[in-house]
């Protein structure tokens, strides 16, 4: 494995090698820790990502031929090479996002599992079959690739989104082209080096760095059978529309304005500790991350005391501070959006319980630092309850009633993750029922599913009509194809004019 060194430029990994090209537009990529620059990263031109493109197609004949089990056992290689390298690789997410190497290691865990459930397409892949669907013939379904793929990817998980995305396809036997952020794009490249080791043939999975241009070169390629995409809503959208229209099979996961409803019987310690962790963890740059807490009857009397002692005593420093609770944000440009909104939020008249703007820790003076922000009385009109913030902020909504705050909720543009707090078996049921998100969690704050069920929200926060990864991985990556069989000496003389029927 190469070094990932501060004065190293990021290359593309096409064709089972590392391709820079001489001239090639380049971009920054930063210690977000010490707000400098770490290195560059090269931005693929339109002949760059068709060379990719080329090299998965070329590919794709001989790796969709290859039985199921004999890709499973190169993902199983992989596996364990994943888990072999994985404080190596969590350590790289740490120096290019930020967040700290605990939340890393993670990271780079949920991605594992992926890879793990990757391991058993051979069962995934089984068809259905039945004799005698009419007299003499039998019929009988199978999954086959869709062709080459490619997935779009965001900053703040630069391994496990990724992971939702390329294991699942490889082991249905599809080719791909990764596009990862050029905020942080050494984590796809280290995973690359490691399918090569793990003996993944050349051209089977190709990394292209890039921006707008690559994003766009991709959607509107004619060999590109499937796209998968996690980001923004707005982006999301367009992906979404432009990919469909381009004849591809699109699955665009957008934005996210995640809930936790407390109820009055709720715990509130238990309730402080998930605030904490589930708003603040990752500086609030996850797409699960709670930023608004709804709370019911008297609970915010209660509650809000207790989130601003502990969040004073938030821990924010370097990622690889084994004792670090927040890291830095990922970006300057991300840092001043995220305290903006701050200022917004307190001329809109929320009240600011906890200002977490210019916090910078001792020795990281010049990182893109924040600390955590409370607000309270947030009404659901503000832009800071609206808006996607992606940071450390939280938004606290009084409400008079569980109704109420299901209301809330169900209004809500997106419709991502969300969780319910409560002692009441009766409420945690219809909360569960009735609440209009495609991720729930009954005392549990973040409730990522794991790998065998799939992922993804409702609403804004979807495009598309499956999930990420499980069983509806499965299917976005595959075909299903129909047979049905009978023999010449089973064939009745003359010809039938009428719909074939069970006879």
């Amino acid at each position: 494995m190469q070094p990932y060194t501060n004065d190293q430029t990021v290359a593309h990994f096409i064709n089972g090698n590392s391709l820079s090209k001489s001239g090639s537009k380049t971009a920054n990529v930063f210690n977000p820790s010490l707000g400098a620059v770490a290195r560059q990263v090269e931005l693929a031109d339109v002949a760059t990502v068709n060379t990719a493109v080329e090299a998965a197609k070329a590919a794709l004949p001989a790796w969709a031929n290859k039985p199921p089990l004999q890709r499973a056992r190169i993902m199983n290689k992989f596996l364990g090479l994943m888990n072999q390298h994985r404080d190596e690789l969590a350590a790289i997410i740490t120096a290019e996002h930020g967040k700290v190497f605990t939340d890393a290691q993670g990271e780079v865990s949920r991605g594992i599992d992926i890879i793990e459930f990757a391991c058993g397409i051979p069962q995934l892949l089984k068809g259905d079959y039945t004799e005698q669907v009419s007299t003499n013939i039998d019929n009988w379904t199978l999954r086959q690739p869709v062709g080459v793929v490619a997935g779009i990817t965001p900053f703040n998980f630069p391994c496990m989104v990724p992971c939702w995305m390329f294991p699942v396809a490889i082991a249905c036997g599809n080719t791909f082209v990764l596009k990862p952020s050029e905020r942080d794009p050494s984590a796809a490249n280290f995973m690359a080096n490691l399918l090569k080791e793990a003996g993944l043939p050349d051209g089977v999975f190709n990394v292209v760095h890039g921006d707008k241009l690559a994003v766009e070169t991709l959607l509107n390629h004619p060999d590109v059978a499937a796209l998968s995409f996690v980001g923004s809503t707005p982006i999301a959208k367009f992906i979404y529309e432009t990919g469909a229209r381009n004849g591809k099979r699109v699955q665009a996961l957008g934005g996210a304005k995640n809930h936790l409803l407390v109820m009055p019987d709720a715990d509130l310690d238990q309730v402080t500790d998930a605030l904490i962790g589930a708003a603040y963890g990752s500086a609030g740059e996850r797409c699960m991350a709670i930023s608004v807490a709804v709370l019911v009857g008297d609970v915010g009397d209660r509650l809000i005391p207790k989130l601003a002692e502990r969040l004073k005593t938030l821990k924010v420093t370097d990622g690889m501070d084994l004792s670090a609770e927040m890291g830095p944000i990922v970006t300057a440009e991300a840092l001043k959006r995220i305290e903006d909104y701050v200022q917004i939020g307190v001329d809109e008249g929320a009240t600011l319980v906890v200002d977490g703007r210019g916090q910078k820790p001792a020795g990281f003076e010049n990182g893109f630092y924040t600390g955590g922000t409370l607000f309270d009385d947030v009404k659901p009109k503000m832009r800071i309850y609206l808006e996607e913030i992606f940071g450390p902020v939280l938004g606290c909504v009084r409400v008079a009633n569980f109704a109420e705050g299901l209301e809330l909720i169900n209004s809500h543009q997106y419709g991502n993750g969300v969780s319910c707090y409560t002692r009441d078996g009766n409420v945690a049921r219809e909360f569960g029922r009735q609440v209009q998100v495609g991720m729930v969690g009954i005392n549990v704050p973040i409730p990522v599913p794991m790998a065998w069920h799939g992922f993804g929200g409702w609403k804004a926060s979807l495009f598309g009509d499956m999930h990420a990864y499980g069983e509806e991985g499965v299917r976005f990556y595959t075909r299903q194809k129909s047979i049905m069989q009978r023999w010449p000496d089973s064939i009745e003389k003359g010809a039938e004019f009428v719909m074939p029927t069970s006879k």
